[in-house]
């Protein structure tokens, strides 16, 4: 049961009812009221009005991240570029209780019914989804590249800050804990290219190719002609110059298209490293369909994504929603395995790469950390801060098995159901 407030209530006595079993951080406000250990590393402050009324107007992820993006909720004991130590305890030691509705009723009143009025959100936050209406149906081709623009096209800069000399903005393979994050995209590139079993002369399609990592490395390493398509005029443009300065032109191309504009067909290879999380649930038939079509018989297709632990659909949290990933939406491999079989794909191997994902993201906070000055400089502090948010919490969601990375490697069929697959697997030699 949560405690009785008396009618004029502090701050902190309002968060206290909501989590009766105490904060695992040292909490303190504007107003003189604190809860938590006194002796925690981490400490979070409410420091304005503002910073109440977007806690209160937007309850949940929503309105902290609106405080914190804003300023009005600071926190100390952890960098703001690698916060993993505060969402360990947020979202593994944290438990917030629902008051009742009389509770709810006497808290708002306790603290101020004008703290009602909802402040402006921070700029940086995307439209909520009744307003994307106006920009199309939900993954509409319009909606889509807004939504691929809003995330990607942020700053080709920051991303190097962020990924490194591999700009590789997906779950590495590393071959060893000890493995550098360098060392782990290689061998995620090369895994995807030896499930493929590409060899020279071959015809790869990637999908959702982003700044051209896949492109690059089936050409470079296996002599394979490579087409590359994304949304992000960004990463187009990135990757163009980087097949160029590689000399990879006679090989590589990556466009700046929509992936179902792609008209060649008869590809050896397709690699969707990473869209399926933006297509929509719904349009899985179409897509695999599409793919499948694209396809030689004897052609195969590596889908590489994040999914949930489970096959129950839900949305996305708001935080990732509003600032980091529009639109997108995440499943379960078993609904995903069983569209690309129904789509007429042969399924011959998955599997789940969760922690795997946790060390890339830990990777990808450290280098935030060390180029913290310079990724500021690029896209200001407020943005910075939010990409600092948004990996520690999908960190430890990894951890947690909150969501999942999984590997699906199918194959379109010869007429006569001939695969064209050795025996056993050769990709794991």
């Amino acid at each position: 049961m949560t405690a009785t407030l008396p009618t004029q209530v502090s701050i902190a006595a309002a968060l206290t009812a909501v989590a009766p079993a105490g904060l695992p951080f040292r909490f303190t406000a504007y107003d003189g009221s604190s809860t938590g250990p006194e002796d925690s590393a981490v400490h979070m402050h409410l420091a304005t009005e503002r910073g109440l009324s977007y806690v209160l107007t937007a309850p949940g992820d929503l309105g902290m991240v609106r405080a914190y993006v804003q300023g009005d909720l600071e926190i100390t004991g952890v960098h703001p570029g690698n916060p993993y130590d505060l969402m360990k305890l947020m979202l593994n030691e944290l438990h917030f209780q629902r008051p009742s509705p009389a509770e709810a009723l006497r808290i708002v009143r306790g603290l101020g019914w004008s703290h009602l009025k909802p402040p402006p959100p921070p700029p940086q936050e995307h439209l909520p989804k009744w307003r994307r209406t106006f920009e199309g149906l939900r993954h509409s081709r319009t909606r889509d590249k807004v939504a691929i623009h809003h995330h990607y096209d942020v700053s080709n800069k920051f991303y190097e800050y962020i990924l490194g000399p591999s700009m590789t903005y997906t779950c590495a393979v590393f071959p060893t804990l000890d493995a550098t994050l360098e060392e782990a995209q290689y061998e995620k590139y090369d895994l995807v290219a030896r499930k493929l079993d590409l060899k020279a002369g071959q015809r790869l399609l990637d999908v959702g190719c982003g700044w051209g990592g896949m492109v690059r490395h089936a050409a470079r390493e296996y002599g394979v002609k490579a087409v590359g398509v994304t949304l992000s005029a960004a990463q187009a443009e990135w990757a163009q110059e980087a097949i160029k300065r590689e000399g990879l032109e006679h090989l590589a191309e990556v466009r700046f298209s929509d992936y179902r504009d792609v008209s060649e067909r008869d590809f050896d290879a397709i690699s969707s490293i990473g869209l399926t999380e933006h297509i929509g649930v719904r349009n899985y038939p179409s897509y695999f369909g599409f793919l499948l079509d694209r396809l030689r018989p004897g052609g195969r297709l590596l889908n590489h994504m994040i999914t949930r632990p489970d096959n129950r659909f839900r949305p996305t949290g708001a935080f990732i929603d509003r600032y980091i990933f529009p639109d997108g939406e995440l499943i379960g491999s078993g609904r995903i395995i069983a569209d690309a079989q129904d789509a007429g794909f042969e399924v011959r191997h998955e599997e789940n790469l969760r922690e795997h994902y946790a060390l890339t993201l830990r990777g990808w906070s450290e280098n935030l950390v060390a180029h913290w000055d310079e990724a500021v400089e690029e896209v200001g502090f407020a943005t910075a801060k939010i990409w600092g948010l948004y990996l520690a919490a999908c960190r430890v969601g990894f951890e947690r098995n909150n969501t999942q990375l999984h590997q699906i490697l199918a194959v379109k069929l010869h007429d006569d159901a001939s695969s064209d697959f050795p025996l056993r697997p050769t990709w794991l030699s």
